[in-house]
């Protein structure tokens, strides 16, 4: 009889609306090797889904061949496990309905699981993270946009169509509200993601001729603003005081509806450390069901971002049910 030679390899894939990052992952969690490259340099789809495939061909025959890689997982926003497509995606070059698991089957020839950023986070912080060993939480990506997944009694809940957890998409302001990329206002994204603190600041400049250091910044951003904070910039501080303000009132509405033990943040906002953190909690606690007050925690991952990103995609990718053209 003929021994059964089982893969010990996959290949996770992260893509961000800057950049993709691809690794080959051993069945350990070790990433035996990591690769990126600039989403933004690919306007048309096609052409990035040929870049992709040929950069991880390379990447596998550099590093054991095919015969060891059993399948391939895919982080990204907006992104459908459902239907293995992305779908509408705000924050990506690439607009419409895109179905770039069969695209990358059809091209590399092993099977391709993919699925929403932050559901794909989730698994990596679920295996690999602060939330081993927790059944209930939820966890949050805070950057460009806004992401999440819960966990409930062990499994990710992704919904009928895939895209539960779309918190960055659920309306915190439901009169004259900014308007979102997904075509709605008042969406906490606009007032919680990268671009909605940077709006924030703006407004708080126009609105008052008080000194801050915020007005000689060359770039403003959420990490230049959260250095003027670490300088005792009131109006900084006022910032992520109001964005803080927005996060906890959301999250106490998705706490009381799934009861988790934790929160873990995650993504480069989550960096802006008690300046977020503070005004978040107070929020939160002030707002969320009174039974869970003082019982939730709210945690900031200890994983890098993008490693975190990319030992989910390669979770994802032992999940999906093997295939091979070349078996």
């Amino acid at each position: 009889m003929e021994e059964y030679k089982i893969k010990t390899k996959v290949v996770g894939v992260d893509i961000s609306n800057e950049l993709t990052t691809y690794a080959i992952v051993d069945i350990r969690g070790n990433i035996i090797a990591e690769e990126s490259f600039l989403t933004s340099g690919y306007s048309d789809v096609n052409n990035f889904v040929t870049a992709l495939s040929d950069k991880i061909v390379n990447l596998v025959e550099a590093n054991g061949g095919y015969e060891t890689i059993r399948s391939i997982g895919v982080s990204s926003p907006s992104a459908s496990s459902v239907s293995g497509c992305i779908e509408n995606a705000a924050n990506l070059p690439w607009k419409g309905i895109v179905p770039l698991s069969a695209m990358l089957r059809d091209r590399i020839g092993l099977a391709v699981g993919l699925s929403n950023d932050a559901h794909v986070s989730a698994l990596g912080e679920f295996t690999f993270g602060c939330a081993h060993g927790m059944k209930n939480f939820i966890i949050l990506s805070l950057g460009v946009g806004i992401g999440s997944c819960f966990f409930s009694a062990g499994d990710d809940h992704t919904g009928h169509n895939g895209y539960a957890g779309e918190f960055g998409h659920t309306c915190i302001v439901n009169r004259n509200g900014r308007a979102c990329g997904c075509g709605h206002t008042g969406c906490l994204e606009s007032y919680v993601g990268a671009a909605g603190i940077v709006n924030t600041a703006k407004e708080l400049m126009t609105e008052s001729d008080a000194p801050t250091l915020m007005r000689n910044l060359e770039k403003l951003s959420p990490r230049t603003i959260k250095e003027c904070c670490d300088q005792g910039d009131e109006m900084a501080i006022e910032v992520y005081r109001r964005t803080g303000e927005m996060l906890g009132l959301g999250l106490a509405n998705y706490a009381s509806l799934v009861d988790p033990e934790a929160i873990i943040l995650t993504g480069g906002i989550s960096h802006a450390g008690k300046w977020l953190l503070e005004p978040t909690y107070q929020a939160f606690e002030e707002h969320v069901f009174g039974n869970l007050r003082g019982k939730v925690k709210i945690l900031v991952s200890k994983l890098e971002d993008r490693e975190r990103d990319v030992l989910g995609a390669s979770a994802l990718a032992w999940s999906v049910p093997e295939y091979s053209l070349f078996k």
